[in-house]
């Protein structure tokens, strides 16, 4: 089973282009005109063991909202279509990670359902130019394009490049489980006998 796809998603604001491989090595090349998540998606990626390209030109010089948000619609996006029909799939996937004095977990089933849940209290800030408050808004964009229930918590932690990163990493880590196929079976995970 092939589980590499493109995704394009273009807009007034936002072009971005997607090539995700599921069952890769962590490589990865990332363009989005936004350093720290160019650093982010990279550690997504090869914590994930994703094969992932992203290409984004957006209007970063009004802000970087609609550049994160956009990434986010297209990998999702493109997370579903690879996932195909789901049939094999393990659906579900956890990750606690630590950063220094950080602590994250996050939690994913690959449910059909999107649902997002984020327990994260941080003051807002910023890590270089990055405002914090995109980490949210670029996840909740993927859950809701990947139709999955989503769940991300701060347990603790103190420097926001450590939380943010965590976050990412946890996140990745827990979409590679999610997604990995099961040898034990070869149905859709469900009793409903869909996702």
């Amino acid at each position: 089973m092939k589980r590499k796809v493109k995704a394009k998603r273009k807009t007034s604001e936002v072009e971005v282009f997607v090539e995700l491989g599921l069952d890769g090595k962590g490589n990865y090349s990332i363009e989005t005109g936004i350093p720290f998540f160019d650093h982010m998606l990279s550690q997504f990626a090869k914590h994930g063991y994703f094969d992932l390209v992203i290409k984004a030109k957006g209007d970063i010089e009004v802000d970087y909202h609609h550049t994160v948000e956009d990434v986010g619609l297209t990998l999702g996006e493109a997370f579903l279509e690879a996932l195909g029909d789901k049939k094999g799939i393990a659906r579900f996937g956890e990750a606690f990670v630590p950063f220094d004095e950080t602590l994250v977990f996050a939690a994913v089933d690959l449910s059909g359902r999107p649902y997002f849940i984020y327990r994260v209290s941080i003051p807002k800030g910023k890590i270089g130019s990055f405002d914090v408050e995109l980490a949210e808004e670029f996840f909740k964009s993927l859950s809701n394009a990947l139709r999955c229930n989503l769940h991300i918590e701060l347990k603790y932690g103190e420097n926001l490049h450590h939380i943010v990163e965590a976050m990412f990493k946890a996140v990745g880590r827990a979409l590679d489980k999610a997604s990995r196929i099961d040898p034990r079976s070869e149905e859709i995970p469900s009793t409903k006998g869909m996702l």
